[in-house]
């Protein structure tokens, strides 16, 4: 094909239309004949012993069908994570103990949901309280009470590769820090819910079920459902229609889809969950918490020598994918310096606390908030500037893999001139000589730069993705893909590679998604490998398609294969003889057999995106209150497919991480009580809160797959979040302030602040 590809270049998104003009049909729009509304009941204890459910009056409220405990579904427990120990699997509904604030104990259902949320409140649970502790550290110690006593400890896994020794020889300082990444609420615009409808199989007497959820991956939710309820995983049919966002909280199983499941069987009629806000903030998992010691080695030029960590990771009552996570924080712990010893264990606990999952990120957001402070720390210690510190210990260049001392083998990479180019951007030597001015002024407003440098891991496992792409008599193709989109634009990026691939318009691509039932097979969409593996399998099979019809049009033309070209108009001839084509439709119509090609590209290794971040802060040193006035982003994601749908990932991402390093923190008390489960408590930023970005990319293809492309889902997440505790803690410097944990309140800042001025004073 001639001409100028698509590829590479701004691509309006093509799932916008029916978003913008209300005609997007999420959960909670679905009609459904008959269908009856769920409403849970949920434990208002943090660890009790359930001693009995009461239903009777809530039975006899006006409009309840049906009001089930886990005796009355006898549903089988959801397996715990494949690294926890069995004995921590979930009852879909608390059987005997509850284990957080707001595990569901009972479910009503009723013909409104008015009548449900009554009924509801009827129901009696008779608590038995039990010794609570809802902090991970002290989980772990010795006379810590048990969630599990049968297991005898509160420890889930633990990580160890053991001791480097001498790890510190050479350095002339070792810094030690405490890093504390919070936990952090998800709160996607639409919360979490499912319509479950019940019926007959294919031959019209086997149970049959369709599960509506607002899911990130489809299989992953029919596939353990089956298990849950005894049937094959053919029986079930899990949509996932329009979806309001997702962060990795909605990946698989929750227990919630398989009790209203059960329901709708047990009633024979479709029945609705959709959370209220405040149920989802204890509900829908948590991300992130986490506790890192740290000890840094550092030369007195700069030159980092070793570090030495332990990661103390809390995943809640019921230990999920998070068990996992605190592996990839130690996998990514070396970031993009080239550092010669690393130790760093891990040791993952279960609390009185929601479950903690996936978050955006997922592990490595973690791992870029302990290297790029502990950097940030030495540059301190050593009196010396963060990015000189940085560049001294980059890993140069390279584009064959370079293998980390913890083993990450990253594909390729230029760290180096991401951080010059936002360093450029941002002026950073201008912003420099301002806050020397305002120090020397003895300003009350601070003036802060914060910088981080940053790599991730996008492509997790590698597992290969499904991709198919079919032309049909008129003109017009399908493509298929087994990920899940919410957000990310992949009906628009998909439908690009299909047009470039066949020179088709944009607009004649259709893409199937989200349904067990026209996608034969599918790993969802998380960890930013969708346009990297589910694209690439997709150009794989528009490649084999556009193979098939160059030898039809040779057979049709009676030309050699190799002389048939796609020309720009979108039809196939003879090279240099453009005289006499054949278009799409005469290529597959006319009962000739269907040009259609499947494809899973099979990546074999995963990807490494990268970038640099600078952040601005002014702090009012009298107040602690701190305004952000710039973010700068430069990153890297490989070859960029489609500019507007890379910045917007950045966009979203840059919110995020900024929110958890200023606003956001999902807090228990001692009791295992949520203080910070509505929306008046828990602080999700506006817009009024946030800075216009000024963001710009390199490019550093892979050679693992065919795009060239690495994941941007979640990069802005990871860059930002340490740039702006690194700016919040550099314009309190001067004045002693060493370290701010997240976020940086103005409440904690100012404690720092008088920390510092008091141990000045002695």
């Amino acid at each position: 094909m001639t001409g100028t590809s698509i590829l590479g270049h701004p691509v309006q998104r093509l799932e916008d239309p029916p978003i913008l003009s209300g005609d997007a049909r999420y959960v909670a729009d679905l009609e459904l004949p008959g269908a009856a509304t769920a409403v849970f009941v949920r434990s208002t204890m943090a660890h009790a012993r359930l001693v009995g459910v009461g239903t009777d009056t809530a039975a006899k409220m006006p409009g309840v069908v049906g009001i089930y405990t886990a005796e009355d579904l006898g549903l089988p427990d959801i397996p715990a994570f494949a690294m926890a120990p069995p004995v921590m699997s979930r009852p879909p509904l608390a059987r005997g103990t509850v284990r957080c604030v707001g595990e569901p104990i009972a479910v009503v259902v009723a013909e409104t949901a008015a009548q449900a949320v009554d009924a509801a409140g009827e129901v009696v649970v008779d608590y038995e309280p039990l010794p609570v502790v809802a902090d991970a550290e002290a989980a772990l110690a010795d006379a810590a009470p048990l969630l599990y006593p049968d297991h005898g400890s509160n420890l889930v896994a633990e990580f160890d590769f053991g001791r480097t020794p001498d790890i510190f020889d050479g350095a002339d300082t070792v810094v030690t820090a405490r890093i504390r990444n919070q936990r952090l609420a998800p709160v996607p615009l639409e919360v979490n819910g499912a319509v479950a409808v019940p019926g007959s199989g294919p031959d019209g007497t086997s149970d049959r079920l369709v599960l509506w959820v607002s899911n990130q991956h489809p299989f992953g939710v029919r596939d353990p459902l089956a298990g849950v309820l005894g049937l094959p995983q053919e029986n079930i049919r899990v949509v996932c229609p329009a979806v309001g966002g997702g962060f990795g909280a909605k990946i698989g199983l929750y227990a919630e889809y398989a009790v209203i499941a059960a329901a709708a069987r047990r009633l024979g009629r479709p029945v609705r969950w959709v959370e209220t806000r405040s149920e989802s903030m204890t509900a829908l998992v948590h991300g992130r918490g986490q506790i890192q010691d740290l000890e840094i080695g550092a030369k007195v030029d700069g030159t980092i020598v070793g570090l030495r960590g332990h990661v103390i990771a809390d995943v809640g009552a019921y230990p999920g994918i998070a068990t996992f996570l605190p592996t990839l924080t130690r996998m990514m712990s070396s970031g993009v310096y080239a550092i010669p010893k690393i130790d760093v264990r891990c040791s993952v606990a279960v609390t009185n606390t929601t479950a903690v999952g996936a978050y955006r990120g997922a592990g490595r957001p973690e791992a870029a908030a302990l290297i790029e402070r502990a950097v940030d720390m030495v540059a301190a210690e050593l009196a010396l500037d963060p990015v000189e510190v940085r560049r001294k210990n980059l890993i140069p260049p390279f584009d064959a893999p370079h293998t980390t001392a913890v083993g990450a083998t990253y594909d390729v990479g230029d760290y180096r001139r991401a951080l010059d180019e936002v360093v450029r951007l941002a002026g950073y030597d201008d912003l420099r000589a301002e806050q020397r001015r305002r120090r020397d002024r003895g300003d009350r407003i601070a003036l802060g730069i914060g910088v981080s440098t940053y790599v991730e891991v996008t492509g997790a496992g590698p597992v290969p993705e499904f991709g198919s792409v079919e032309v049909h008599p008129d003109g017009r193709v399908t493509a298929q893909t087994g990920t899940s989109p919410h957000g990310q634009g992949h009906e628009t990026a998909f439908a690009q590679i299909v047009s470039a691939t066949l020179g088709v318009p944009m607009e004649k691509v259709k893409l199937l998604h989200s349904d067990t039932d026209a996608v034969p097979e599918g790993q969802g969409t998380y960890g930013s490998r969708s346009l990297q593996l589910g694209g690439s399998s997709i150009l794989v099979a528009a490649e084999q398609v556009l193979r098939m019809a160059r030898e039809r049009a040779a057979n049709l033309l009676e030309a050699n294969p190799d002389d048939v070209v796609l020309f720009e108009d979108g039809r196939f001839g003879v090279a240099g003889t453009p005289a006499r084509s054949l278009g799409w439709e005469e290529l597959a119509g006319d009962g000739q057999e269907p040009l259609r090609a499947e494809a899973k590209h099979a990546q074999s290794a995963q990807t490494y995106p990268f970038g640099a971040h600078v952040a601005v802060v002014e702090v009012d040193t009298e107040t602690g209150a701190v305004h952000l006035l710039r973010m700068v982003a430069v990153d890297d994601c490989g070859r960029v497919l489609n500019p507007l749908l890379a910045g917007g990932q950045v966009h979203g991402g840059l919110a995020q991480g900024i929110a958890q390093a200023l606003f956001e923190e999902m807090a228990y008390d001692e009791d295992g009580t949520p203080l910070t489960a509505t929306l008046a408590d828990y602080l999700v930023p506006s817009a009024a809160e946030l800075p216009s970005y000024e963001t710009a990319h390199t490019e550093t293809p892979t050679p693992l797959n065919p795009l060239g492309a690495k994941g941007i889902g979640e990069s802005g997440t990871i860059g930002s979040t340490p740039a702006v505790q690194n700016a919040v803690v550099d314009a309190l410097a001067h004045l002693g302030v060493r370290h701010v944990d997240m976020p940086c309140t103005p409440e904690r800042v100012w404690r720092a602040i008088q920390a510092a001025r008091l141990g000045s004073a002695t």
